[in-house]
């Protein structure tokens, strides 16, 4: 018996395991995103799925675990310099944003003929944002450390914060809380502080030589065991004191910050974190209740339009009001418009108390799940929908009317570097970009760069392309390179023209299109890197620059003969078993051509 129920319980871990692997890749090759996939496999295997869990909300109590872990994470890229920098973000903007479309929510709760009470938890439940579907989107979106990020965390940071509250009013508001309802109120309160304040010293006066004391013992697996004692004992303290157990672990993350071993943490918990934050994810998908949706889908489909559109109105207005640009706002109103996991907890708390009944539990319920699956929608549909940010030319002068015996085009790292030679030899330089912050950051540095589009014409010849004696193409995009060759080509044949190419097939498609010199943008970075190399294995100076130099030798001899045709014939002159080639005779120019080491391309 015992053997059959190990076997149902194995059978469970590889469903799970399986959904995610299976479901996760799909939906991200669809460009829906991870946190659809988990909670579609979530539904599929779950008790109105396949009916492999009939008790999902046991695991969604295990897997809120990965989201203790993730606000962990993050609150290690929180220093407290950094944290308190936002305190206008989180205490302002953020607040501002709980309490207006709180206000707003409750009305609508009001209009759909809830009693007040109800309503207005029904609305701050749905006010709570997913922290983790949230967090999964930014960081899929590489937004997560950018100006509006941050202010998107601030905002989820308050409304982790304002749980606290809310569970206290759940206690005041009760039916038949009296007096002594009251006063737990305040203890509950108390009670929180002082655990903050405990876990502060703690972090302050504890972790840091706790952690030097076990990295001393040279114990890898003591110090992974480590950290998941700091971020489960946070958030134990928090949950014990009546706070969230994600807002344990983001403080204790905060505290270590700027410790020593801060990396070496996020390496320990990044397992544990993935797996836990998939698993919660799926967890919330089996916990939508296909029975209810059927007996009162259409309450629930009314609830998620109404809240969900009353809320972005909300969100927008808030961002406007705090001046954020027209596309930010936007985007966080579709990204903050769905309800969070704590609207679970706190409608469970409103249902214990007697202020929900179960039917409008489990209807709210299903319309926080419905909001958390159609947000990946909704942020793919706005990318549609929304016109490509505006650059700002404030300060940027366009080129118009210019000469010089040099025309730069591109002024990004490799540019940069290429305008050095020219303006330390005292040559009359021309640089345009189309990046109008590079260009604003450049006039900071004394560089003056103009506004021009090299695959143009017209911006080419305001730029005086056709008085320069020689145009270098320095920006790191191939097509766009590849079509600035073909212009000049055309256009200004009397000018040296000298491209950076992007890998060894560019180069070949630059050369046979006859241009006259053309440099790969790794080359000589990758020489001097292989060089200094053999140098600190011991190999003598000469000989590390002969053997460079052979290598330089062979890859030119290999190139030309791939341009004559003979890519398998360049392989084996690799290795040096095939003689010298006869020369290439390019099409309309001739020219010298370098490459890059051959490593970076076979």
């Amino acid at each position: 018996m015992a053997a059959a129920e190990n076997g149902n319980e194995l059978i469970q871990v590889v469903a799970l395991l399986g959904a995610g692997v299976v479901a996760v890749p799909i939906f991200k090759r669809l460009g829906l995103g991870s946190v659809l996939g988990y909670l579609t496999a979530g539904l599929i295997i779950g008790p109105y799925g396949l009916g492999l869990f009939t008790h999902p909300q046991a695991i969604l109590h295990v897997a809120e675990l990965g989201v203790v872990m993730f606000l962990f994470v993050i609150g290690l890229e929180m220093q407290p310099s950094r944290l308190w920098s936002l305190r206008g973000e989180i205490f302002g903007l953020g607040a501002a944003q709980v309490g207006f479309c709180g206000a707003l929510l409750t009305a609508i709760g009001l209009a759909l003929g809830l009693a007040p009470v109800v309503a207005f938890f029904a609305a701050m439940g749905f006010v709570l944002t997913s922290t983790a579907v949230v967090m999964q989107v930014l960081n899929e979106r590489g937004d997560t450390s950018t100006p509006e990020g941050q202010r998107m965390v601030s905002i989820l940071l308050l409304e982790d914060l304002a749980i606290v509250p809310l569970l206290a009013l759940v206690a005041l508001l009760a039916p038949g809380a009296g007096e002594g309802g009251a006063t737990s109120g305040w203890i509950a309160v108390l009670i929180a502080a002082a655990a903050v304040a405990a876990l502060l010293a703690a972090g302050r006066w504890l972790l840091n030589p706790m952690f030097r004391l076990l990295a001393d013992a040279q114990a890898r697996e003591v110090m992974t065991a480590a950290a998941l004692l700091v971020v489960l004992g946070a958030a134990l303290v928090m949950q014990m004191s009546g706070l969230s157990m994600a807002m344990g672990a983001f403080l204790a993350g905060v505290l270590l910050s700027e410790s020593t071993f801060r990396h070496q943490l996020e390496a320990d918990i990044e397992p544990f974190r993935g797996i836990l934050l998939g698993l919660f994810f799926i967890s919330v998908g089996m916990s939508l209740d296909l029975a209810v949706m059927a007996t009162a889908w259409h309450i629930i489909i009314a609830t998620v339009f109404a809240y969900m559109i009353a809320k972005a109105i909300g969100i927008y207005l808030t961002a406007r009001l705090f001046r954020a640009p027209h596309a930010e706002a936007l985007y966080r109103a579709a990204l903050f418009a769905q309800g969070g996991e704590f609207a679970f907890v706190l409608y469970a708390a409103a249902t214990n108390a007697g202020i929900f009944t179960g039917l409008i539990n489990a209807t709210l319920t299903a319309a926080i799940i419905i909001s958390m699956a159609l947000t990946p929608f909704l942020v793919i549909a706005l990318r549609w929908l929304l016109p490509a940010r505006e650059q700002s030319f404030d300060g940027v002068e366009e080129a118009h009317d210019l000469s010089g015996s040099v025309l730069i085009i591109g002024f990004g790292r490799f540019g940069q570097v290429v305008s050095q030679s020219f303006l330390a030899r005292g040559f009359d330089v021309t640089i345009i970009d189309t990046d109008t912050e590079m260009i604003r950051s450049a006039a900071d540095f004394g560089f003056k760069v103009y506004y021009g589009d090299g695959a143009r014409l017209d911006l080419l010849e305001a730029s005086g392309a056709r008085t320069a004696k020689l145009i270098a193409v320095c920006v790191d995009h191939r097509e766009t390179a590849t079509r600035i060759t073909e212009l000049v080509l055309a256009e200004f044949p009397q000018t040296i023209l000298m491209v950076r190419s992007y890998d060894r097939e560019h180069a070949l498609e630059l050369v046979h299109k006859g241009l006259d010199i053309q440099i790969r943008e790794t080359f000589e970075s990758a020489m001097k890197f292989g060089e200094e190399g053999l140098r600190q294995l011991g190999v003598p100076d000469e000989e590390a620059a002969e053997t460079i130099e052979d290598l330089r030798r062979r890859d030119a001899e290999r190139f030309a003969l791939e341009l004559a045709g003979g890519f398998g014939a360049g392989i084996d002159m690799l290795h040096g078993n095939v003689p010298k080639p006869t020369p290439f005779t390019k099409p309309k120019r001739a020219g010298r051509v370098m490459a890059e080491p051959p490593v970076d391309e076979v």
